[in-house]
């Protein structure tokens, strides 16, 4: 699988030998939400990332809470090598090998969580991918626990602001089945699968975080 072209590599790989990829979104956005994710995550235990890309977040939490156990995973093959290469360029010890995950898949390769979390995935995938996410949180979450999403959402009460309508747009073109989702579906979906009403936190650049727990 080739590497979506939002990312690109590290500034300081050294031109093919060094497979660290980097995300700029995730330099711009990885304080904002490690603001919200000290704030619900358990002080111990396993956060599963799905849809991890370049490996940059895992990284900068896992050494911000070094009580939890990140395990990163993603469906793209770049983007695991990229995660392995930036755990081992960090010296974490609470990091676990990537897992190559498709969110959309009828089972994952984990049978634990107490915590997961999806930044910037289900605008940049099929709906099933959405649909998997919630399908197998359910499963994996005990009553209470968080299931955290970031990033653009259409909400009904309000005009798309530009920035998303361009940003819309340009992910469509590249797929019809990619774009901004409904933040009502994406409730629905969740309390389809036993969640319950998320809580909604105002982000930087138009951005959400959105926090489901599991009734």
């Amino acid at each position: 699988m080739s590497k979506p072209s939002f990312w690109q590599p590290a500034a300081d790989a050294q031109a093919g030998t060094d497979p660290r990829l980097r995300a700029p979104s995730a330099q711009r956005n990885r304080d904002a939400i490690l603001a919200i994710l000290t704030d619900i995550l358990p002080s111990s235990g396993r956060v599963l990332e799905i849809a991890s890309g370049s490996g940059e977040h895992a990284v900068h939490f896992a050494r911000a809470l070094p009580d939890l156990t990140f395990q990163p995973s993603d469906p793209s093959p770049d983007a695991v090598t990229s995660i392995a290469a930036w755990t081992r360029e960090s010296g974490l010890g609470n990091i676990l090998p990537p897992l190559l995950l498709d969110a959309a898949a009828s089972r994952w390769p984990v049978e634990a969580a107490d915590a997961i979390l999806c930044i910037n995935m289900i605008h940049i995938a099929p709906w099933a991918a959405a649909e998997g996410l919630f399908r197998q949180a359910g499963r994996l979450l005990k009553p209470g626990q968080p299931l955290y999403l970031y990033g653009p959402y259409r909400r009904p009460d309000r005009p798309l602001e530009p920035s998303n309508a361009a940003f819309d747009d340009s992910l469509r073109s590249r797929d019809p089945a990619w774009g901004l989702r409904d933040l009502h579906a994406v409730a629905a979906l969740g309390a389809a699968n036993g969640f319950g009403a998320p809580a909604i936190v105002e982000m930087p650049a138009n951005n959400l975080s959105v926090i489901f727990r599991k009734r």
